[in-house]
Parts: structure tokens; C-alpha cells; sequence
């Protein structure tokens, strides 16, 4: 049973003044039904078609819905089914009295854009979104849409650019901007084919047998894991060593590489399994309240009958300002933020979470977000794993079996667990939190009996995602649930060595060295007053066995205890330095490498990888290019971690001599002007292999969510007044 749409309420309908929209846009509409009728073929569910171009006309001039489904573009693996989902929509959406259009937006996908120029553009590809968005809209003068919504920047990018849009509606007048979302399904991950496995196994082997047991034991960490186009990272990592050792030829890393590759992806596509920025924007989405159940976590591209769902509910959403996509998100805020939290969400979205609110009109910082976060303790309660076969496609799978609810799920297991949520806040059903709740059936996460995903007793008692300060730099963020409880006791209080690096590139090079670590030692990297200053507060219990030794024992000895952390900094990264890439290759190849990973965090003012696991501390501001802090650090410096504290201070090195823990970055910017200089002036010829048509200037850091200062400047509003919420009245 169709449910049928209400005109829109504005005070002027373009289609009506203006008679060359209605001479442009029947043959328009028209032919994406026609298109949708071939697409479905015998799954078509509807009457005889009745979209002449004279009852599509009508429509326009009565002002009947126009609702745009927005897709992606094709050659981005989320993407390539849209033609079924965007068919389904086209026809629903008109046989409830609205008129579909159809438009896509360009789709980056990081993982092919890793470690290549077209990282510089990744971020700055969501404010283009949300710009085509508001132009497309605008132009063509819809009233709604219909979202598929994809992976890495587009679905923030969209979600920013419907909030802009709204927030200006509401300014002239007129009716409230709704939209609903419609994720991707999850893509399932690859299997390495047997008669591989037992190749790589073989050559795991062979570096057992000759003593290179590192390269053996990473080899096998990553066979362990489902196969994505992230693990084939890690095998490059450990397979460029194998090489350098002689362990195998370069033609069998490539053969090897070949077959990983061709094995990983489903033929239907979707968003990759793992828990990255594509399926952490799902779930943040959904906590947003602008995802219907219905079609929030699939293993295929869905139904009919699952489209019916989500487009009949936008019936209960036109002409109310409480659905717009504005108050969604601001009424929504702290859902959001606590199951983006619970579910262990990509770092990426810090910055997007920012963004859509300062999009939609809000006043919003990165403190803000932390503030929310850390109002109550958000637990842990998302026990994902790429080794032990709990993966989102699997979440998915118990979604589709019927076992799990989903973020309905997770909403109700963290209220179960103390945690206050805005039950009374509206989403894209028409209906609230709470009455979505009502239905008990199957909400429980306790229903999963095997390999639950969601859980109802928490893994430990905090996650997510961490703002820290420092006396260097003002903010930058560290993904807690991306450390194991064991590797955050590792480098939590410990003083850490910098290892400087002025771009990624130079530090992919070294990563991959395999004789690293002798480098640093038979260079001297670190002062012998250091290590030894370092080993008393790193390593006490071996301070008397220790000192007695010369400068490599000393330094073979701390490598070995895992007392010798390396801060591995990666500067020159930031928004407008070069467009803020992912720092996604330089962690992997430290966690590719078994005696890196146990030494090594990486810092930096990039960006990192949704699917990033281990010490990884980011989005630093202010950046280098705008002479913050980490502009100044050079190998050998001295860095306190207190991760736990949220905090990262440069010592004071005489003090750390004498066995104090004292914090001082007093005069080192005037010390190392010269030196700040020179790496300026790299910054700005490197800045140059960036379009300058698509640079990040003129934008806010990345506390701010790296927005174009004219839409900082227009957010204003309170957040915390503004939004409206639903008022459930009961007989």
C-alpha cells in the first residue's frame, strides 16, 4: 500500500512562474521511470505505467514532491549495484504522488587513493560533495532525497551539504529540506585462494628456517586476517622485507601481490567489510536518525520491498521542521556521537561530525564533540574482528537473519549500560527513538548467540576516540578503541624518541627498511645522556644492568624490552599544507613489522584511515604550515605520552636528565627559526604538486571540521536550544 505524498508548502514553486523547468524536466523524469521499468524487468511491481509527460507536468505545477535519489559514482565498488536501489526508488517514489530525479556524485575511494597524489584530494572532495549537493539542489529546485549513500568522504559529504541546504531554506522561508539514507550494502571480504596460502605459508617457512623469524611471524599475522584492500597493504609491508632479505624474488612479490588482489573483492561490490570510515559513516549516520532500519545493514542491494519502506516514510517527514536534516542532526547530536563512540568509529569522522554540525548552521568545535563523549563513560561495545570472523559483513548477516536490530541494537544496549540517550529525537521512520524502541522484538543483542558483533556486556568500559592537548600543539586525536588495553599500558607514561619526517613519502621509505632500527643505532640517532635518561623512566628495573653497557648493547637491549618508543612524526600533512591524506601506509607498515609496532606511534597532523589500528594520533593543530608545534620537532627530541591524561608534552630535557618529569617547549620555536624556515619553504614547493583549484585554503583547521570560513562564519546557532524533538502523546 502506497503512501501518498502532500504537496510542499512554499510560498513559490519555480515549476509554476517559471515555464521552462516544466519544458525541461517531464522528459527528464520520464525517462529515469522508463530507464527504472527496464532495469527491474520482471521484478517491476507496480501498475501499467502512467508517467506521460502531461501527468508529470501536472505534478511540477502542483508542487508534488520532487525528491532527488543521489547516488555515486560507478567506478567506486560502493557503487556499481546503484542502478537496481536508484530503479526501486524512481518507481516508489512515484507511484506516491512525488516526482524522482536522479543525480550522482563523484566517489573517492581511499583505498585506491592511498599513497598517491590523489590523497591531497580526499578530504577536500567532501566540502566539493556537500558544494554539488547545494548546486544541484538549488538548481533544479527539489524538495527532498533519497541518499545511497557510499563510503569514505560522500556520505558526510552528502549529510553536510542536505544540513547547509536546509539551514538556508529555513533562512528564506521556506519548507523544511528532508532526506532519507540508504547505505550501501557491506561488500564481504575476500578468502586468499588455498593454493596461494600455501605459498606464503611456504615462504613463512623458508624465514624460519633462516632466522627471520619477524618476517615469518608478520607474514602469518597477515594471512590471518579476512582478505580486503587494506591487508594487501600489509602484505606489501612484509613481502618489500622478504625481498630485501632475499627470501624471495621480486617477480614472486608481484605474482603474489597479482593474486591477492583479484581475490579480494565481491563481484557485486558494496562498502568493504571492515570497520573503516565507510562503515563507521553508516553507523553515525544511522545514529543521526537519518537511516531507516529497513535498509541500514545488508548483505545485497535491497528489496523492493525494503525501498517501499524507507521512501513510504518520507510521507510523515514533508512540510515538518522537525525532519528536516538540520534538526536531525542537532537534535541527534549525542546519539550520534555515543554510538560512533561505542562501535570503535573511524578517526576520520572527528572531523566530520564537526563539519555537518558548523554545515547546518551550528556553532561546534572538536571540544565540544569530546565534551559529549566524555559526559558519561561510553563503553565498549562493538567486539569487531577481522581474524575471528566478525567483520561488518557478518554484523550485517545477523541483521539480515533477523537476530540483530542493528544501531537499534547498540541504542538500546547503551542505555542498558547507563548510558543516557535522546529517546524523544526524531528520525527518518517519522517517528522518535522511543517509539521505535517500543518494539522490544529482537532488540537485545543478546539475541546473537554465535560470534555476537554487538555486545550487551561491555569489552572494557571506555572507546572511541580521544581529543588530547599538549604544550606543543593545541589538539589532536588518538583512536582508544584502536588499541588493544595491553598496547595503550605499552605507551601510556612513557617518554618516547622523535623520528622526524617532513612528508609521508620519506617515512613510507624508511618504514619499509628493514634495517631501520641498525640505521638508528650505528647513526647515533639518539643522544647516549638520552637513552639512559629514558631507560631510568621507561625500563627502572634494568636501569643497574643496563648503563653498564656501550651505546649499541644499550640500544639492542631497549629495542629488545620494547622500552625504546619511537615517536615517528610525520609532519607537513596538514589541511592546507597538502590537503590532509590519510596516514593510513606508514601505520600499517609499523604494524607489518613486528619489533616496530611494539616501539612505534606515529604522530602527526594528517589524517588517518577509518580501518587504522594501533598508536595513532592525528589531525594536529595547529598544522606545520601554519607554525604550529610539530613544525619545530626533530629527531631525538623527547616526548612524554600520557594517553590516559589525554596528553602529549615536550620535555624538558635538563630536568628528564635528573630524573624529574617536567614539561617545557619554552624558546625552542626561537632556537630552531632557521630550521622552521627551511621546512616552510619545502612545504610550499611541495604544496604545488596540489591543484591549486582544489587546495584547502581559506578553510578552518581541523578542529574546526576544515570548512570554508564563509559557512564557519554563518554557524552561529546553539545546538543545544535549537533542536526540536518529538512530543509522544498516549491515549
Amino acid at each position: 500500500m502506497t503512501r501518498r505524498f502532500m504537496p510542499i508548502s512554499n510560498p513559490s514553486n519555480p515549476y509554476r512562474d517559471n515555464v521552462q523547468g516544466k519544458a525541461n524536466e517531464p522528459i527528464c523524469v520520464a525517462g529515469l521511470l522508463d530507464r527504472s521499468k527496464m532495469v527491474l524487468g520482471s521484478s517491476y511491481e507496480g501498475d501499467k505505467p502512467d508517467w506521460t509527460l502531461e501527468e508529470i507536468y501536472n505534478r511540477l505545477e502542483e508542487n508534488a514532491p520532487r525528491i532527488a535519489i543521489i547516488g555515486g559514482s560507478s567506478d567506486h565498488p560502493a557503487h556499481i549495484m546503484d542502478d537496481q536501489t536508484s530503479a526501486r526508488a524512481a518507481i516508489r517514489i512515484w507511484q506516491n504522488g512525488g516526482v524522482p530525479f536522479y543525480f550522482s556524485t563523484p566517489v573517492m575511494c581511499d583505498g585506491t587513493a592511498q599513497s598517491n597524489q590523489g590523497m591531497s584530494y580526499s578530504l577536500q572532495s567532501r566540502n566539493a560533495v556537500a558544494q554539488m549537493v547545494v548546486n544541484q539542489l538549488e538548481a533544479h529546485s527539489y524538495h527532498g532525497a533519497f541518499v545511497i549513500q557510499g563510503c569514505d568522504k560522500q556520505p558526510l559529504g552528502v549529510v553536510s551539504g542536505l544540513a547547509h541546504l536546509d539551514r538556508i531554506r529555513r533562512y528564506r522561508g521556506e519548507a523544511p529540506f528532508f532526506a532519507t539514507f540508504a547505505p550501501a550494502h557491506v561488500l564481504q571480504g575476500g578468502t586468499i585462494p588455498a593454493d596461494l596460502y600455501a605459498e606464503l605459508e611456504d615462504v613463512a617457512a623458508r624465514a624460519e628456517e633462516l632466522g627471520e623469524n619477524d618476517i615469518a611471524a608478520d607474514l602469518r599475522d597477515a594471512m590471518a586476517y579476512i582478505l580486503q584492500c587494506s591487508s594487501n597493504t600489509a602484505f606489501q609491508g612484509v613481502l618489500e622485507r622478504a625481498v630485501d632479505r632475499g627470501l624471495i624474488s621480486k617477480a614472486a612479490h608481484k605474482d603474489f601481490e597479482k593474486r591477492l588482489a583479484v581475490a579480494t573483492c565481491d563481484g557485486k561490490g558494496g562498502v568493504c567489510a571492515f570497520n573503516g570510515t565507510g562503515n563507521s559513516s553508516r553507523h553515525l549516520v544511522a545514529g543521526f536518525g537519518l537511516v531507516h532500519p529497513a535498509v541500514e545493514l545488508l548483505t545485497a542491494p535491497p528489496t523492493q520491498a525494503q525501498v517501499n519502506q524507507a521512501i513510504d516514510s518520507l510521507a510523515e517527514m514533508i512540510n515538518k521542521p522537525e525532519f528536516g536534516v538540520a534538526n536531525l542532526i542537532a537534535a541527534n547530536i549525542q546519539n550520534a556521537i555515543r554510538i560512533y563512540s561505542a562501535s570503535g568509529g573511524s578517526t576520520n569522522l572527528m572531523m566530520h561530525i564537526v563539519a555537518a554540525m558548523i554545515y547546518g548552521g551550528y556553532r561546534f568545535h572538536l571540544q565540544d564533540l569530546d565534551r559529549i563523549h566524555h559526559e558519561v563513560p561510553v563503553p565498549d561495545l562493538f567486539d569487531y574482528s577481522l581474524t575471528q570472523g566478525r567483520d561488518i559483513f557478518a554484523l550485517a548477516t545477523q541483521c539480515c537473519s533477523g537476530n540483530s536490530r542493528g544501531m537499534e541494537t547498540l541504542f538500546y544496549e547503551l542505555m542498558q549500560n547507563g548510558v543516557p540517550m535522546d529517546l524523544d529525537a526524531p528520525t527518518v521512520t517519522g517517528t522518535s527513538w522511543r517509539q521505535r524502541l517500543s518494539d522490544r522484538e529482537r532488540l537485545s543483542a543478546q539475541h546473537v548467540k554465535e560470534n555476537p558483533v554487538i555486545l550487551s556486556t561491555p569489552r572494557r568500559p571506555f572507546s572511541g576516540v580521544d581529543v588530547l592537548t599538549g604544550n606543543f600543539f593545541e589538539t589532536a586525536v588518538v583512536k582508544i578503541s584502536g588499541m588493544t588495553t595491553s598496547q595503550l599500558d605499552e605507551f601510556d607514561r612513557k617518554a618516547a624518541f622523535v623520528l622526524y619526517y617532513d612528508n609521508e613519502e620519506d617515512a613510507n621509505r624508511s618504514l619499509l627498511d628493514s634495517r631501520l632500527l641498525e640505521k638508528l643505532k650505528q647513526g647515533k640517532a639518539f643522544s647516549r645522556t638520552n637513552m639512559e635518561a629514558v631507560v631510568k623512566h621507561n625500563a627502572p628495573d634494568y636501569e643497574e644492568s643496563w648503563l653498564t653497557l656501550d651505546d649499541e648493547g644499550l640500544f639492542d637491549q631497549m629495542v629488545e624490552n620494547g622500552s625504546l618508543k619511537l615517536a615517528v612524526v610525520i609532519s607537513g600533512q596538514g589541511p592546507q599544507a597538502f590537503g590532509m591524506p590519510e596516514m593510513f601506509t606508514p601505520m600499517q607498515h609499523i604494524n607489518a613489522n613486528r619489533q616496530l609496532k611494539r616501539l612505534a606511534t606515529l604522530i602527526s597532523d594528517g589524517r588517518y584511515s577509518g580501518v587504522t589500528y594501533g598508536a595513532a594520533i592525528g589531525h594536529m593543530t595547529p598544522e606545520a604550515s601554519q607554525d604550529g608545534g610539530i613544525l619545530y620537532l626533530q629527531t631525538g627530541d623527547l616526548l612524554y605520552l600520557h594517553l590516559r591524561q589525554g596528553k602529549i608534552q615536550f620535555l624538558d630535557v635538563e630536568a628528564f636528565h635528573n630524573g624529574s618529569v617536567a614539561f617545557s617547549f619554552e624558546g625552542i620555536k626561537e632556537q630552531r627559526a632557521a630550521l622552521a624556515q627551511e621546512r616552510m619553504k619545502t612545504i610550499r614547493q611541495r604544496q604545488r604538486q596540489v591543484a591549486a583549484s582544489n587546495r584547502l585554503s581559506n578553510h578552518t583547521d581541523a578542529a574546526h571540521g576544515v570548512v570554508p570560513i564563509p559557512v564557519y562564519e554563518e554557524a552561529t546557532l546553539d545546538f543545544r536550544t535549537e533542536a526540536k524533538f518529538l512530543t509522544v502523546t498516549t491515549s
